[in-house]
């Protein structure tokens, strides 16, 4: 599979739920997995690939222990740090990673994606923290605010697989 390839596949894990009796099906270690995957491939070609890889690295413990706090009562208090921690995570690693490809992009001297790749990252990062303001009750959480924030994500996740086979975001040996 392409490294971008790997880091769509790896978001689309990370941030959809697909749940049976409770369980969430797609496991979001493994969706942060695949990202540190693809941008482990794509690492040579810039240190911003590097930092987006860590960050993606750390998501991988982190949603785990989001994985167990589920079975924890819903009065313990580390139950909302880590609902912090997983969306300020996931959303800060998706931007180091839309930042590392526009990098690669106006290097390569393909601005087609950049414009629109920019104001995705703005509105997934934006609207996920509005939303997360919301959700511990400083605003009111709109279905606007939601609906806004999963369609920027998918329409993200699709350029990205769109943009997967140009030849300057393929990793060679």
């Amino acid at each position: 599979m392409l490294p971008v390839t790997n880091i769509a596949t790896g978001l689309v894990i990370a941030f959809c739920a697909l749940r049976l009796n409770g369980l969430d099906l797609l496991f979001d270690p493994v969706g942060w997995g695949l990202c540190a995957a693809g941008l482990l491939s794509l690492q040579r070609l810039g240190h911003a690939f590097a930092v987006a890889r860590a960050w993606a690295l750390c998501m991988v413990p982190v949603s785990l222990v989001a994985v167990f706090a589920e079975g924890v009562r819903t009065d313990e208090p580390i139950k909302p740090v880590i609902g912090i921690a997983v969306t300020v995570g996931g959303l800060i690693t998706v931007w180091l990673i839309v930042d590392a490809l526009v990098i690669r992009m106006r290097s390569s001297g393909d601005s087609s994606q950049v414009a629109l790749l920019d104001v995705l990252r703005w509105a997934v990062a934006g609207l996920g923290g509005a939303g997360l303001l919301a959700r511990y009750g400083y605003g009111e959480l709109s279905p606007v605010l939601l609906v806004g924030w999963f369609a920027a994500l998918v329409v993200l996740i699709a350029v990205l697989y769109r943009s997967a086979d140009r030849p300057y975001l393929r990793a060679t040996p």
